[in-house]
């Protein structure tokens, strides 16, 4: 009886281990299977958990030099803070070279995937008048750091109220009006997407050599949380450059980028930032073109300048609907040139 026992014993542990070893081989089969087949956003969602847990530093054209010692060591001071981060100018000690460091806070970003998919998109933007994302850089505690180059000539809004006159001049007026379109163009139309700036105004202009505007901060809503996203509209809204159809929705579209570039316009032409508070009498000021002629320095003929009060005007258009869309404001823009 105690042999039976034992026989019983033995052949139920041996199927038990068959059963593990079969179950075992099941599941590797299957993972293999699975990692063949796997698609390519989800082996990224992969890489990218191993970069959050490493930290380390994602470098796109014009930052392969960059490293992640040279970023997180380089003394910087603050030139800028919202709600959702800071701006510092920082010097790369090795190279010598100075860059703008734009710091995330955690609570104001999204998670780490769908930042990823974002920050390869616009990592890969690259034209004349726009800024470029040189590198970013997330650490092992969802922090998250963006490189971009700087640019030593301050931003529009300052430009505009220059005493020495260079803003008066009709000439710099047309050249940084143009580059802004051609900015937008390639963001609306370009890629296989519309990228929607999102906080388009006169402080998020930077100029270069000879005032060659350059577009930042475009598609960084995208970044945020929805929260620090509408916070970055009310902000907005308090410069004056919320659209009528944000009061009811919080969507920006390619529509609410043509209204703040109308009033970047208004901006140039008159000379004065906006003021949410003028909003009922602001673009009749654009009527007004012999005062408009006056106040530019360059013998222009007054019809070009009318003309690019008209195009503003209908940019700032209460309708989205009756906008023109960026593909019409660059014809304007060259009829107006010719």
């Amino acid at each position: 009886m105690e042999d039976i026992h034992k026989i019983m014993l033995i052949v139920a542990l041996s199927s038990s281990f068959a059963l593990l070893i079969i179950v075992t081989l099941a599941c590797i089969c299957k993972r293999k299977w699975s990692s063949k087949n796997e698609p390519w956003d989800q082996e990224s969602t992969y890489e990218v958990e191993e970069m959050d847990m490493k930290g380390e530093l994602i470098k796109f054209e014009g930052g392969e030099d960059l490293a992640s010692f040279d970023v997180l060591d380089a003394p910087g001071e603050v030139i800028g803070k919202s709600s959702y981060g800071t701006l510092y100018r920082a010097t790369l000690v090795r190279s010598d070279s100075v860059v703008v460091l734009r710091f995330l806070r955690p609570p104001c970003t999204g998670n780490i995937q769908d930042v990823m998919h974002v920050v390869k998109l616009l990592g890969s933007v690259r034209h004349p008048n726009l800024v470029p994302l040189c590198g970013f850089y997330v650490g092992s505690r969802g922090e998250k750091l963006m490189v971009h180059p700087f640019y030593r000539r301050g931003n529009l809004a300052q430009f505009i109220r220059d005493v020495n006159g260079q803003s008066l001049k009709w000439s710099l007026i047309y050249r940084i009006s143009i580059g802004i379109a051609k900015g937008l163009y390639h963001l609306h139309t370009s890629l296989q997407k519309p990228i929607i700036h999102g906080n388009l105004k006169s402080k998020n202009i930077l100029l270069g050599r000879n005032q060659q505007p350059f577009v930042s901060d475009f598609g960084l809503h995208l970044l945020l949380t929805q929260p620090a996203a509408q916070e970055m509209i009310e902000d907005a809204a308090i410069e004056g450059y919320k659209p009528p159809e944000l009061i009811k929705s919080n969507d920006t579209s390619v529509e609410t980028d043509i209204f703040n570039f109308g009033v970047i316009l208004h901006e140039l032409l008159m000379g004065k930032e906006p003021n949410n508070n003028e909003k009922p009498s602001l673009y009749r000021d654009f009527n007004s073109s012999p005062i408009l002629g006056n106040r530019i320095l360059d013998p222009v003929n007054e019809e070009h300048v009318l003309k690019l009060c008209q195009l503003a005007k209908a940019c700032c258009s209460p309708l989205p609907s009756f906008r023109p869309d960026i593909k019409h404001i660059c014809k304007k823009l060259q009829e107006i040139g010719s």
